[in-house]
């Protein structure tokens, strides 16, 4: 019999119960970083995905770039986080969380002292982050600041502040692992490409000197917590936040080829345009490939693909083995029971995209499950 999407599957350390995790989504409810009990509720209403992966959390004050996003890097963020995880355990789930530094996706007003945001190098990303007004409470998309170049010297801070955080996830917050986010636009993946990197030191330039960076950190966390608590998230061709490389084949060959002996727990890809087309136009990629190139380099990790999955596609992904796992992103967000209504191919609820960004309970914790809505 083939293998199908609701059979278990071992990630590295972690046992998971199916194939479907739940993605990253940004939701903006953490006032100071801090997670509120809401949070929790949400989380553990959806501990039947096999791994839920947190929203991005910053590793560092610095490394925020919207408002009302949760943090790593204070006691009180943790503790917040402490309520999660034994909420999402107490359901039996497993929940990893999302390591973040977005670089030159940030504004002044987010940032320590109000400083420029950091990046590879002092180009303006055309994109936007999003501000609340503290007096009236409501919530805006302002384009993002101009960011300095980082110097060489300030580099390793931030690897070691991923190795801390990655800690202070596992250990003192309850978290099954995490996942590095090297994905999106945001600062690994600003080193990694042409478009946001043209830096002439150790860090730019050639495929070995821009992926330096996203390798010397995840190093640092696999030395930090081990190989199979550690997840990574990449978008090769993606243009989120105004993101581009000039030739990405080569260099996500490379990338994953050395990310294959650090035992890693899983390897997630975005496939085409985050949250958008599964085909970038101009942007070709095989995906297939760099698979390939990560099995034949002795990359054992569980294989995961996002972007504009249905279960159809899910199904076949799993059951033709292109696939081990694989990520729902806003399906989530409306169907805290996504698992089962996969599993029953029941009807799923509709969104409401304007609750997406900050807010309380409405659009958060207040959809109903399949259950829920035939007691209706």
């Amino acid at each position: 019999m083939s293998t199908t999407l609701f059979d278990p599957v071992q990630a590295g350390d972690l046992q998971l119960a199916n194939r479907i995790a739940m993605a990253p989504l940004t939701r903006n409810r953490s006032p100071n970083a801090v997670p509120k009990d809401i949070t929790a509720t949400y989380y553990a209403q959806r501990a039947t995905a096999g791994l839920l992966i947190t929203e991005a959390t910053a590793i560092s004050h610095q490394g925020q770039g919207y408002a009302d996003v949760p943090g790593l890097y204070g006691s009180d963020q943790l503790d917040g986080w402490k309520k999660v995880t034994a909420a999402v355990h107490e359901r039996g789930g497993k929940i990893v969380t999302q390591l973040w530094h977005v670089g030159r996706i940030s504004h002044v007003d987010l940032q320590p002292e109000g400083g420029q945001p950091v990046a590879p190098s002092a180009i303006t990303a055309k994109a936007k982050t999003y501000l609340v007004d503290r007096d009236s409470g409501k919530g805006q998309f302002v384009a993002t600041s101009e960011p300095r170049a980082l110097d060489a010297s300030e580099l390793p801070g931030i690897v070691h502040t991923y190795a801390a955080a990655a800690r202070n996830a596992v250990e003192t917050a309850g978290f099954d692992g995490v996942e590095i986010h090297g994905a999106n636009g945001y600062l690994l993946d600003q080193f990694l490409k042409t478009g946001a990197n043209q830096r002439t030191d150790d860090y730019g330039g050639s495929i070995e000197n821009r992926a330096r960076l996203l390798l010397e950190a995840t190093r640092a966390v696999v030395d930090a917590i081990g190989g199979g608590k550690v997840g990574i998230r990449l978008s090769p061709v993606t243009p989120a936040n105004d993101i581009s490389d000039a030739d990405p084949q080569p260099l996500f060959d490379y990338v994953i080829r050395q990310l294959a002996p650090l035992g890693l727990a899983y390897v997630h890809v975005i496939e085409g345009a985050t949250g958008g087309p599964r085909e970038v136009d101009g942007r070709p990629f095989d995906y297939e490939a760099i698979k390939a190139a990560y099995r034949e380099a002795g990359g054992q990790g569980a294989w995961m693909v996002n972007n504009a999955y249905d279960r159809a596609l899910a199904m076949e992904a799993v059951e033709s083995g292109r696939a081990d796992i694989v990520a729902f992103g806003k399906a989530y967000i409306s169907n805290p029971d996504l698992v089962e209504r996969l599993r029953k191919d029941a009807p799923l609820n509709e969104w409401d995209q304007s609750t997406f960004y900050g807010g309380g309970e409405k659009g958060y914790t207040d959809y109903p499950t399949l259950q829920q809505s035939k007691q209706g």
